[in-house]
This record gives structure tokens, sequence and C-alpha cells, in this order.
């Protein structure tokens, strides 16, 4: 299928490895022109290399690096943005102190709020943006062991339904993409902290992991790459303010 995006500009935050990386792969595919952020220049380089775009390194949890990777992205035509940052740490609701909380919030809230504020105003003005957010299916179901990212996740969620209403009449759309347990360093994180907590080997607890998916599997890249491009692409435009879990089932509500 043709998405209707080939020479359309996107940046894409985290876009170096993971899911995020996925998503740029298949944007790649449908023609479009990468910026790829991330924090490590010979990984950067490599995926840029790989894709055909450009990297754009920094650290998006830090706000000068931040600054940094907003001023490089607006020198270009930017038309799709995707928004993606590192998983706050794992944990119960008292295991972390309010300075690890801040932490996260700059990393899981406020990366994407600035870089979306900066980069929607071209969008409105050209009558055509896409945004959106890797967040994660605890928006929908709370997941044990995840404090932050229980809470956090849901505030994304709140203040970007916001603002796709507000530009929904401008051609711009704005929906989350929210993993389920995906097979990604983030996930590998949760694993470790799982298995250390329940004195299992790390083997078990992926197993177990896998098995309470009714798919049966742990979630790829490739799963949720192209689910992220046709969000971005024309035809979803009459697609905005939407949490869509890609999941394999995980998640039990309705909704």
């Amino acid at each position: 299928m043709d998405l209707g995006i080939a020479g359309e500009t996107a940046l894409v935050l985290g876009g170096t490895r993971g899911l995020a990386l996925g998503c740029a792969r298949a944007l790649a595919e449908a023609g479009v022109k990468l910026l790829l952020n991330g924090r490590d220049p010979a990984v950067g380089q490599q995926a840029a290399t790989e894709l055909g775009g450009t990297f754009v390194p920094g650290d998006v949890a830090d706000p000068v690096e931040r600054a940094g990777v907003i001023e490089a992205a607006l020198k270009h035509p930017v038309s799709i943005l995707v928004t993606n940052a590192g998983g706050p740490p794992p944990g119960l609701f008292t295991d972390h102190p309010p300075e690890t909380w801040r932490k996260a919030v700059e990393l899981s809230l406020l990366s994407a709020i600035e870089v979306t504020q900066r980069l929607v105003p071209g969008m409105v003005a050209r009558g055509f943006g896409r945004i959106v957010n890797i967040t994660s299916f605890v928006v929908k179901e709370p997941y044990p062991n995840m404090a932050i990212s229980n809470s956090l996740r849901v505030g994304l969620v709140g203040a970007m339904a916001t603002l796709a209403r507000e530009v929904a009449a401008r051609g711009v759309t704005v929906n989350n993409l929210l993993p389920g347990l995906m097979d990604t360093g983030a996930l590998q994180r949760v694993i470790d902290a799982r298995a250390r907590r329940e004195n299992r080997g790390e083997t078990e607890v992926r197993q177990l992991m896998a098995q309470s998916v009714p798919t049966g599997r742990l979630g790829t890249a490739a799963d949720f790459g192209p689910i992220c491009a046709f969000l971005c692409s024309r035809h979803a435009g009459y697609i905005t303010g939407q949490n869509i879990a890609v999941d394999g089932g995980l998640v039990h509500g309705l909704l």
C-alpha cells in the first residue's frame, strides 16, 4: 500500500533502537526522510546510514540536550513526529524517592510535550502533520511493579488527547501507540527486576511473561513499526486522539 507520505520528513525520538527504530524502518520504506535521534553516536550513525537518514544526537531527558535536538529538527520541514523515550525504572510506589520521579517526568512526559509544542506549529502552518507517541499498555491496565510508568504514561496520554482535539481541523493527527510486552531493552530491565524480586531465573521470567500474552509470545519491533507508519500515512487522517494497543491481546479491558 502506498502510504502517501513519500518525501515527508519525520523526527523519531529515541529512533536508533527498539520499537522506535521499527517505526523509523517502516517510515523509510514508505519513502519518508528521517531524522533519527539517539544518545549513542556510534549506534545512531549506523542506524541513520542503514535507513538513509540523518542522525540527531541528544538525550531528550536532558533539557539542554533536548533543546539542541529541537533546534536541529526546526531546520527541516518536519511533518511527522514519533516521540519515544526509555521507560522509567521499575519498582513499587514506595521504592523510589521524589528525585527519581522528577527525572522520570523529564524523560517520559516533558520530553514529548516540549518537542511536540515546538514542532506542531509548523505542521499546522503546512496543513499536514502526524504525531505518534510511543507510550505503554499500562495506560489501559496498570502493571505490577511499574508505579512510575503507570502514573506518567497516563499524564502524557491526557496531554496528547487535549492536543488532538485542538489541531484536528488543521490536518494534524495525534495518536498514541501502546506497546505490550515487547522484547526490547526496556522490557529486559523489567525482567531483571522481577527475577530478583521473585528469585527466579531470567529465562523462567521471560517464559512466564510470554505465557501471559494470548498470542503466546513477546512482541517485536517488526510487529510494531507498520502500525506506526500507517498512523503517519495520508490514509489515517480521520484517526486522532486514539490509544492503540499493540500487545498481542494482553490488555483485558474492552476499550
